[in-house]
């Protein structure tokens, strides 16, 4: 059965609602919510002279063979649970936290180093900058100072904005002491998810005790946050790496700039640098002082956890930032941690924590991990650990702060007696959200106004033959090829449950209906689950189709029931795509018919997100005849022109996938 590629829309009349119409959702519509409409337009792709194609014409021939079932049939059948709630979530994890690399067995401190510049050097060349984001690599720091806060005691704010890369300015304070004399120590203090950003009043607590230290502070505002709050949210900067960039490298930039805004202050002492957070901003303390060596103290406090503990602990499962793309194919947070036994850290932890990141499961892997290399080091007693049990939730509050000064004193002024443990009292110090404001550019950018200038020339135009292209496509997505082994697990007359295992990784559930005499095999699938496709089922019924309705990874009984879409983005982290296990699952389903059934099947694929892995399918295998796309994205690009994040499209924030084909060239590669 020869296909052939047919695009655009075809306008029919049919029965019981078998309706396809000329006015497609517009770009515009399906941008806004990029979800199966109530409407069915049906886009048909590849469909065979002489299958499905006498669709078109309507014939009344349908009512004379109609479907066995009812629809009310169909309905109870595919609502049937055939993996079960949990199924999904476990396979996930496993898949996911069994790719997580282990630490190394070293014997010195030396072949240490030479691990830790090894984890360094690709983690910044392969996933920070990365692509287009190499050209914000090493670009001069640029600042422009603006107001101070005066009449404080003892010191002064100095408000400031900073580019991170060209075009993005990221505003600051710095808290300066009156009387500078000499080299002093500098701190970096970085905020975590609160929306109130730079001006939140624990961090103004922590840099004013430090200031009145004699220490400069330094108070940047955190992407996303504080004055970028309306602006932009973390998951957008997947947005980046779908275009071949990198949506980590504008964060690490920011704290980057960060340390050079400090670092060229004249009274900075190089060698006595800190970072502490909170959170979010526990995660930028460890990112940024693993990566850069120029960070000589770390206190992350309730921020990171090993990507293994944070496959089996869902809170800890962390935003895009946390778990960018392929970073766990080179190191995992233990790997980070162990990267500061040439320095200082203090980790610390609460104890009852609801948010994330509780001391009971995240502190002892990375201690395990991280003590034997600090001893290696001879500095054992420079990692140092802090449970807080008062209040014990996700705080920054006066006993963790109180923590930071004695580490402070004891790493930055060894022996000095006058050094001051305890927080000095300062609330009547604290400023408003308003009085710290630092004005911004109107056309500052964000992680959107990034990528829309990237995708303007993308994807890139094609070299080689289309077997060339085709095994470029297949490596961009991680391609697997799978093999579908079938489990009955019960049914009635025409209609049969399976559990499809999927090579030794994944389960989907589908259910099999067979007409008394089928001419022909249609997968389905839909971004709606199986369960939703009754009508679809029984009209191809009675079009005397074998119908096999299937859930593959992420929808319908497949979908993770908590936090799914952080555990794809966990799986992008360790070096998979979603969207390549998704379009593998289909090619091995696809296979799994045609041998069982003896002849090419049709691929039907309603809403837009499957849209994209059946386009995939169509790549890898010939044993899909045919394929119907209902309501499906026209151009990856929607996802970025519709401004869409990880939190609503993670399988398609594919690395590099747009910078190389936009569906109309995966189209053309159909085997």
């Amino acid at each position: 059965m020869k296909a052939a590629f047919i695009l655009g829309i075809a306008t029919v009349a049919a029965l019981g609602g078998w309706g396809w119409k000329a006015n497609h959702a517009t770009q515009a519509s399906c941008c806004a919510s990029l979800q199966p409409q109530s409407a069915e337009p049906l886009c048909e792709l590849c469909v065979s002279p002489g299958s499905r194609a006498s669709l078109l014409m309507a014939q009344p021939a349908f009512i004379a063979n109609p479907a066995p079932l009812t629809e009310a049939d169909i309905t109870a059948a595919l609502s049937e649970k055939i993996i079960g709630p949990d199924l999904a979530l476990e396979e996930v994890r496993v898949f996911n936290e069994t790719r997580v690399p282990e630490m190394p067995r070293v014997r010195s401190a030396a072949e240490w180093k030479i691990k830790a510049d090894e984890y360094r050097k690709n983690i910044l060349d392969k996933v920070v900058f990365r692509g287009a984001a190499a050209k914000w690599r090493n670009t001069a720091l640029k600042v422009e100072w603006g107001d101070s806060i005066e009449n404080l005691p003892g010191y002064r704010i100095r408000k400031l904005k900073f580019e991170a890369l060209p075009g993005w300015w990221i505003p600051a304070l710095l808290y300066e002491p009156l009387n500078l004399k000499g080299k002093v120590p500098v701190v970096m203090n970085v905020n975590g998810h609160a929306r109130t950003g730079k001006a939140t009043d624990g961090k103004q607590l922590r840099c004013i005790n430090l200031v009145k230290r004699g220490m400069i502070v330094l108070n940047p505002e955190w992407i996303g946050m504080g004055q970028f709050a309306n602006r932009m949210g973390h998951y957008q900067m997947n947005q980046l790496d779908l275009c071949g960039s990198s949506g980590i490298a504008p964060f690490y930039l920011n704290m980057s700039k960060g340390l050079d805004v400090l670092l060229a202050h004249p009274n900075a002492d190089p060698k006595q640098v800190a970072v502490a957070g909170l959170s979010g901003g526990g995660w930028q303390t460890i990112f940024i002082s693993s990566l850069d060596e120029r960070v000589t103290l770390a206190n992350p406090v309730a921020g990171y956890s090993s990507f293994k503990t944070r496959a089996r602990h869902g809170k800890d499962l962390g935003d895009s930032e946390q778990t960018p793309n392929d970073l766990a194919l080179y190191a995992d947070y233990t790997h980070l941690t162990a990267m500061l036994a040439n320095r200082s850290a203090l980790l610390t932890n609460n104890a009852y924590d609801a948010c994330c990141f509780t001391a009971g499961h995240a502190l002892p892997p990375l201690i395990e991990a991280a003590a034997p290399i600090f001893a290696l080091h001879d500095r054992r007693d420079f990692l140092r650990t802090h449970i807080n049990f008062k209040p014990g939730t996700h705080n920054f509050g006066i006993d963790n702060r109180q923590q930071l000064y004695c580490f402070i004193g004891d790493v930055f002024y060894p022996g000095d007696k006058k050094f001051n443990r305890n927080e000095i009292p300062s609330e009547k110090e604290i400023k408003t959200y308003d009085e710290l404001i630092v004005p911004l550019p109107k056309d500052n950018h964000s992680f959107n106004t990034l990528a829309l200038g990237l995708m303007k020339n993308l994807p890139k135009p094609q070299t080689g033959s289309k077997t060339e292209q085709r095994t470029k496509l297949l490596k961009i997505i991680h391609a697997k090829n799978y093999k579908a082994k079938a489990k009955e697990i019960g049914g009635e007359g025409s209609v049969t449950h399976y559990q499809f295992q999927i090579g030794n990784d994944w389960t989907v559930p589908g259910t099999v209906f067979t007409p008394d005499e089928p001419n022909g095999t249609t997968l389905l699938i839909a971004d709606t689950g199986r369960k939703t496709q009754a009508a679809r089922v029984k009209r191809l019924l009675a079009e005397s189709q074998r119908v096999i309705a299937f859930d593959p990874f992420f929808f319908g009984e497949s979908k993770i029931k908590s936090r799914d879409f952080l555990h794809v983005i966990l799986m992008h982290a360790v070096g998979e795509r979603a969207i390549g296990i998704q379009s593998g699952q289909i090619t091995a389903l696809a296979n799994w018919a045609k041998k069982e059934f003896s002849a090419p099947v049709t691929l039907h694929s309603t809403g837009p997100r499957l849209s994209v892995a059946a386009r995939l399918a169509v790549v890898q295998t010939k044993a899909i005849a045919s394929i119907e796309l209902e309501n499906p994205m026209k151009s990856l690009k929607e996802v970025i022109t519709a401004n869409r994040g990880a939190n609503h499209l993670p399988e398609l924030m594919c690395h590099g996938l747009l910078e190389h084909f936009d569906l109309k060239q995966i189209e053309a590669l159909k085997k």
